[in-house]
């Protein structure tokens, strides 16, 4: 299916602002009390897809644009089958409320832009989506630096946010908002998912050299490898930042194999992991010896998509993932809801689905599923229904979003690059995952420490 085609909206801006100066368009009636930003009249509701088209980050944004086309399919109906409204359900065992007619009856439609993987555009963007588009929700994004930037802005024109692919604490911790749900992991996450792992495969006297992509995410990521492995016994011999824009790291890896480190651990994502990998594929690191040990790699935030870029370099390495679309497979029916999803978008596509499809795919469903429980798309009631709201079969078991900060807690996915893959979609491998119990946290845990949730904004 291609693009939904958006009328754009004939309308009178009021000139009124909300929070921090969003100009908002005057699509309510003046005489309803209860009027909140872009209250849908008519027999339509706007939704505003926001996702890198360019930037390193832009085949993860393809793949959530698949995603978030794929979902406007069935809340509408309209799709080969129902995906993973068949599989949604709540805690109590009942299904999901949404039946393929649309979010309250009214037809979804939708409006797309590109972040570029820069803050100032991905708020220009949705900026634009929200006054020019009448979009009531944004979503999507695959940068922490992007995430933050676009959910502050939804804050202050009271439209809810619900983040795309964003993995720093900070989204949910320090520059957490009322108006924004995350439910893709975060660095924390990582971190205590990923230690005994690396402890049981590397032993717990290492040395680790950091290459950090210089934004909010690489520095959350750092922090929280540096302390769950540095709590099993590794030394961090050194940390260095690294542009989000660079594309040759050659000068970043020559140094590593005299700085006395036997593990490099690249907090790169995307491009940049694809780029910074090749590097030290041919500088010889992944060939190479140090303090007596085999030389190891390790990249905290993983993904099949930078896994097929990555090609063979990636073969043996260690990393987590939100989710993998071979879970159900493996590992039965706790993880119910992959399949379904696999299912629909391999026959929309041709391929499977990356974690970042996924994730865009189920915060759409999610957004409408509160949106219909709460009986309106008021921005504050869709906040009462998503706050501490526990679900299952959308892929990730059991799930909470917590009322205290907005973050999901679910199983983490701990995976190897294959040594031998059958084909080009089939890379990782699951090498455990992780209970839910082990990276949860409290919500005062000193990587969160720092900001207030605040109050939901309505807007108009």
């Amino acid at each position: 299916m291609s693009k939904t085609n958006v009328t754009r909206r004939g309308v009178l801006k009021s000139g009124a602002v909300a929070g921090a100066g969003v100009a908002l368009p005057t699509i309510f009636t003046a005489s309803s009390a209860s009027a909140y930003t872009n209250e849908p009249t008519g027999d339509t509701v706007t939704l505003g897809f926001n996702v890198p088209q360019t930037g390193p980050y832009a085949d993860e944004g393809a793949d959530e644009l698949r995603a978030f086309e794929l979902a406007v399919e069935h809340l509408n109906g309209t799709g080969a089958d129902n995906g993973m409204l068949e599989t949604f359900k709540y805690a109590d065992g009942s299904g999901t409320v949404l039946k393929g007619n649309g979010i309250l009856g009214k037809k979804v439609q939708f409006v797309s832009g590109d972040t570029q993987t820069k803050s100032d555009a991905a708020r220009a963007s949705a900026k634009s989506m929200i006054e020019k588009d009448g979009a009531i929700m944004i979503t999507g994004g695959s940068s922490s630096g992007v995430a933050v930037a676009v959910q502050a802005l939804c804050q202050e024109a009271g439209v809810i946010f619900m983040a795309g692919l964003t993995h720093a604490n900070d989204t949910t911790g320090k520059d957490k908002r009322a108006n924004g749900f995350r439910h893709f992991f975060n660095s924390y996450m990582s971190g205590a998912a990923l230690a005994p792992v690396l402890a049981k495969a590397y032993g717990g006297d290492r040395k680790a050299y950091h290459l950090t992509a210089d934004y909010n995410w690489g520095y959350t990521t750092e922090e929280a490898i540096r302390a769950s492995t540095e709590a099993m016994g590794w030394e961090t011999v050194a940390a260095v930042k690294t542009p989000l824009t660079q594309t040759d790291f050659s000068s970043y890896i020559a140094p590593v194999l005299n700085s006395g480190a036997d593990v490099l651990v690249l907090n790169h994502y995307g491009g940049n992991m694809v780029n910074s990998l090749t590097n030290a594929v041919q500088f010889g690191l992944r060939a190479a010896e140090a303090n007596g040990k085999k030389f190891e790699i390790v990249v905290p935030l993983y993904s099949e998509l930078m896994a097929r870029g990555a090609g063979s370099n990636i073969a043996g390495i260690l990393g987590s993932q939100n989710w993998d679309w071979k879970l159900e497979n493996i590992l039965g029916s706790r993880y119910s809801g992959t399949n379904a999803f696999v299912q629909s978008f391999g026959t929309k596509y041709g391929f499977p689905p990356s974690q970042a499809a996924h994730t865009c795919y189920v915060q759409t469903l999610l957004y409408a599923d509160a949106v219909e429980r709460a009986g309106s798309f008021e921005p504050c009631a869709v906040v009462a229904a998503l706050e501490g709201f526990e679900f299952d079969g959308l892929g990730n078991g059991p799930t909470l979003y917590r009322a205290d900060d907005h973050q999901c807690f679910k199983d983490v996915v701990v995976v190897r690059g294959k040594e031998n893959p059958e084909n080009e979609f089939d890379l990782v491998e699951i090498v455990e995952v992780t209970p839910v119990e082990q990276v949860t946290y409290a919500p005062d845990h000193p990587q969160f420490a720092g900001g207030a949730l605040g109050s939901c904004n309505n807007g108009a």
